[in-house]
């Protein structure tokens, strides 16, 4: 343990990406994990972050429902909580000044809204998918959406496990928004996120998506073009959530010193202007 080590708060340590998140800082020589909270009343406040993530060891960090004292001492958060709890630990490192890398989705607009008036003084680095593979996946569905004319028709494919809240995902989303971004066209007017009955023919320029459910998949996207004879699929399948896990925690180094900004990961892998 080292003076240098990056600091870090886990909310919702209790989750499947918390327990993934103690378990890989807990293998980083340079990260340390110096807290880790669940909601108040929760029956796990208390036990110890190693022992509730199946480590050999404790590691000596309790699980606390009071993030005050531990932002305080931190260098970074990392969040793959809710909207409601991410909107109010982006106000804490905004007061700390600090990262907070947001791996959350699902936002309402003011929250949102809550998210950019953090960035005014906190690093905030926020992606709907951490995954640096996946990451990659949207700078090219952004290009191949630039390149290719509106003779091209776009269709964003995703399926999660059966407990995943939201649909569709903000992996799908953020697919969409770079194809849109890509053709130079508005997301929300474009994006066809639902078909049920006697539809009618495809609405020219439209973004569709498509959404499936079940068992324990982790995490399949696709970005497909289709044009008369032939097509581009663009796929990531993601087989372990480790990898969003480390994903989040290259985001943490990469914000280290960078100061106040809304950043994506598309920043943090240097391809913002791919």
């Amino acid at each position: 343990m080292s003076d240098s080590d990056i600091k870090i708060v886990l909310p919702g340590a209790a989750g499947r990406m918390g327990r993934t998140l103690i378990a890989e800082i807990a293998q980083k020589p340079d990260l340390r994990l110096i807290g880790a909270t669940e909601p108040a009343g929760s029956s796990l406040v208390g036990t110890d972050a190693g022992t509730l993530a199946g480590l050999p060891e404790p590691l000596g960090v309790a699980i606390t429902d009071d993030p005050l004292p531990l932002v305080a001492e931190a260098d970074a958060i990392i969040d793959f909580t809710v909207p409601a709890a991410t909107a109010e630990y982006a106000a804490l490192a905004a007061q700390a000044r600090i990262v907070h890398v947001i791996a959350t989705t699902g936002f309402d607009a003011g929250q949102e809204a809550q998210i950019e008036a953090a960035a005014r003084h906190a690093t905030i680095i926020k992606a709907g998918n951490m995954s640096l593979g996946v990451n990659l996946l949207t700078a090219l569905t952004r290009k191949v959406a630039q390149t290719l004319d509106a003779d091209w028709d776009i269709e964003i494919l995703e399926m999660h496990h059966r407990h995943k809240v939201d649909a569709p995902s903000g992996t799908a989303l953020m697919l969409g928004k770079a194809a849109a971004e890509g053709r130079g066209i508005n997301h929300d007017r474009f994006a066809d996120r639902g078909r049920d009955g006697i539809t009618g023919e495809r609405t020219p320029g439209d973004i569709g998506y498509a959404v499936l459910r079940g068992g324990s998949v982790v995490g399949e996207h696709s970005a497909i073009f289709a044009a008369e004879n032939e097509r581009i699929v663009l796929s990531h399948i993601a087989e372990d959530r480790g990898l969003f896990a480390r994903g989040a925690l290259a985001a943490a180094r990469w914000g280290q010193g960078k100061g106040p900004g809304l950043f994506s990961m598309l920043d943090v892998l240097g391809l913002s202007d791919f």
